[in-house]
């Protein structure tokens, strides 16, 4: 097993995850049934962000990157990989607890809709 592919395949799998927690109120609204995959994901995702925790994958990204001879990083993948894109000049605690707060507000509303729209349908 090549190391390194399976740190890439961590990375791709890392990335799917945060897409579906951030935009999977959105498939929810279209596939109802898929709010009971997408909740707990958004919790696990507010958790990691409002109470600055790493997630798991992320040092076991890093370990298979040190198995590969590559070398490590500190921090978290966001930091890593998701920081640069966005936020060239560091992701504070600050706007960590604004994108837990934002995931929170705009998953509450969509899933607020989708609750009052399946309450009004006629059983």
């Amino acid at each position: 097993m090549n190391p390194s592919l399976v740190a890439d395949g961590l990375v791709l799998l890392h990335a799917i995850f945060i897409a579906f927690v951030a935009l999977g109120g959105l498939l929810a609204l279209r596939w109802p049934a898929l709010a009971y995959l997408h909740l707990p994901c958004l919790f696990w995702g507010i958790a990691i962000e409002l109470g600055g925790f790493i997630c798991p994958l992320t040092p076991l990204e890093v370990q298979w990157r040190l198995a590969a001879g590559e070398g490590g990083y500190a921090g978290g993948f966001i930091d890593h990989y998701i920081v640069p894109l966005i936020y060239p000049a560091g992701l504070t605690r600050g706007i960590q607890i604004l994108l837990g707060l934002a995931l929170l507000i705009l998953n509450g509303l969509l899933y607020g809709y989708l609750w009052r729209k399946r309450s009004r349908r006629p059983s």
